[in-house]
C-alpha cells in the first residue's frame, strides 16, 4: 500500500490522499462540479446556466460570486467548471432542458445555445444510488459512487471537485447507535442485510471517500450523523451546509434584524408556502417535510426569540411546477403598545434561484480547498437555512462575514501562489 493512501474508518476501503495531502496536485485549475441529482430542475439550470455564462451568452445575474464585493478574489472562472453527477432519473438533460423551457422557466434560446453544454454534462451524469434497487453492503455502493466521482476528476484533470446534494428533501431517519459509533456504522455498511443509512448520508459518505469537498443544499440527513461528520472532519475535507437559502427564509433574515434593531417586539410570524412539481410532491409527504419545516423555523426564532408564534405550512399545488408562492404574515408591537403589521409576498421559480448559489457555493469550496482550509467553512452559512459551523443567521452579518472570509482567504492563496513561481524563477 502507498505510504500516502488513506483508509476510510467506516467503509474500510483504501483510498488515494486528498490534494492537500498529496506532494502535489495537477497544474490544471479546472475544477469539478458533482451535483448529486443532477437531472433534477436545479442541476438542468445549473447546466444551461454555466454553459451560457461560461460562453458569455447571458450575464452571471444572481451570482453573489460575480458582484464588486469579489473584485480580486482569486475564484475560478465559470469556464472552468465541468459538471457531472449522479442520478436515479434516466431523463436526459436536453430533454428535462426542453421542459423547463415549455414551463416557461428557461428561455428557449438560451436551452438552444446550451445545446453542447447540456450533452458534455449528459456524458458524466452516472447512476446515482437507489435505496429501493440496491442489494448487497451499503459500503459497495460508497465505494462505486467514489469511485465516480475520482474518475471525473481524472479524466478531466481537475485540481479538485466539489459534490453538492441537490436531491429532494428525505424523511429523517430514526436515530440508531450506528450514527454515532464509526465501528459500528462500519460493521453495519459492510452487512449485506443492513441498509442503515439513507441514501444522502451514503452520498456524504462518497464525497469524502473521493476526497472532494462537500456542501448539502438540502436538509436532509447527510454529513449531519455525527459518525459521518467527524470522519469528514478527519479526513480534512471542506464542507458546508444545510439546506439552500433561496426565498423566504432569504427574506426573514433580512427583515427580522430590522425589527430588532428598530426595538420593536416580533409577536407572531405566520407563513404559507405553494409549490409544485417534484418538491411539491415530495414535500407532500409530512415526514419528509418535517426536516424542511425545521430549518426554516429554526433561523427566525434565533433572530426575534424562541417566544414568536411562527406556524408554518408548506402545500403542494401541481399546477403551479416550479413556481413557488411564499407568503408571510408578520405582528408586532411598536411604542406604547402599538400594532405593526407586515405581510409579504415571495414568487419566483425556484431552481432560478437555487442555481446561481450552486455556482456560488462551487467556486468558493474551491477556493477553501486551495487555501487548505479544513473541516466545516462556517462563513457559507450565508447561503444556507440551517448553518454548520455558525449561529449567525442574520443576512447583513452573514454577507460581512463572507465577504471578509473571501478576501482573506483569497489573499492567503494569492501569496501561495506568488511565492511558488518565485521559488519556481529561482531555480
Amino acid at each position: 500500500m502507498n505510504d500516502d493512501t488513506w483508509r476510510n474508518d467506516v467503509t474500510m476501503l483504501d483510498t488515494p490522499p486528498t490534494e492537500a495531502q498529496a506532494p502535489s496536485r495537477p497544474s490544471d485549475d479546472r475544477v469539478g462540479i458533482w451535483l448529486v441529482g443532477a437531472r433534477g430542475s436545479i442541476g438542468t439550470t445549473v447546466a444551461v446556466g454555466l454553459h451560457v455564462i461560461a460562453n458569455e451568452l447571458a450575464a452571471p445575474t444572481g451570482c453573489t460570486t460575480a458582484g464588486d464585493e469579489f473584485v480580486g478574489v482569486p475564484l475560478p472562472r465559470f469556464a472552468d467548471l465541468v459538471l457531472g453527477g449522479h442520478d436515479i432519473s434516466s431523463t436526459p438533460l436536453s430533454t428535462r432542458a426542453h421542459q423547463l423551457a415549455e414551463a416557461g422557466m428557461i428561455p428557449p434560446r438560451l436551452v438552444s445555445a446550451a445545446r453542447a453544454g447540456l450533452e458534455q454534462a449528459e456524458a458524466e451524469i452516472r447512476p446515482g444510488y437507489d435505496p429501493a434497487g440496491h442489494h448487497g453492503p451499503q459500503a459497495e455502493a460508497v465505494r462505486r459512487l467514489a469511485a465516480d466521482i475520482s474518475g471525473f476528476r481524472e479524466r478531466h484533470g481537475l485540481r479538485t471537485v466539489v459534490v453538492v446534494d441537490v436531491t429532494s428533501t428525505e424523511p429523517l431517519p430514526d436515530d440508531r447507535p450506528e450514527f454515532h459509533d464509526r465501528d459500528l456504522l462500519a460493521a453495519v455498511l459492510a452487512d449485506a442485510d443492513g441498509a442503515p443509512l439513507p441514501a444522502s448520508a451514503i452520498t456524504a459518505l462518497a464525497a469524502i471517500e473521493s476526497g472532494s469537498a462537500y456542501a448539502c443544499f438540502t436538509p436532509s440527513a447527510g454529513l449531519t450523523l455525527p459518525a459521518i461528520h467527524a470522519l469528514a472532519d478527519e479526513r480534512g475535507i471542506a464542507f458546508a451546509g444545510q439546506d439552500g437559502k433561496t426565498g423566504e427564509t432569504l427574506l426573514r433574515t433580512a427583515i427580522a434584524p430590522m425589527f430588532v434593531a428598530r426595538g420593536m417586539h416580533v409577536h407572531s410570524w405566520a407563513g404559507a408556502n405553494l409549490l409544485g412539481g417534484g418538491d411539491g410532491a415530495t414535500l407532500a409527504d409530512p415526514e419528509a417535510v418535517r426536516s424542511k419545516l425545521a430549518s426554516k423555523t429554526r433561523g427566525l426564532r434565533s433572530l426575534v426569540g424562541e417566544h414568536v408564534v411562527a406556524p408554518l405550512h408548506i402545500d403542494n399545488v401541481p399546477d403551479l411546477g416550479d413556481i413557488k408562492t411564499a407568503w408571510d404574515h408578520i405582528h408586532a408591537e411598536g411604542f406604547l403598545g402599538s400594532r405593526i403589521t407586515m405581510q409579504t409576498i415571495w414568487s419566483a421559480y425556484d431552481s432560478m434561484l437555487a442555481a446561481p448559489l450552486i455556482l456560488d457555493i462551487a467556486r468558493l469550496l474551491a477556493l477553501a480547498e486551495e487555501a487548505g482550509v479544513r473541516g466545516v467553512v462556517p462563513e457559507l452559512g450565508f447561503f444556507f437555512k440551517d448553518p454548520w459551523g455558525s449561529d449567525v443567521h442574520d443576512f447583513s452579518k452573514q454577507a460581512a462575514e463572507l465577504y471578509a472570509w473571501a478576501h482573506a482567504t483569497g489573499e492567503g492563496v494569492a501569496a501561495a501562489t506568488a511565492a511558488r513561481r518565485s521559488e519556481a524563477l529561482g531555480r
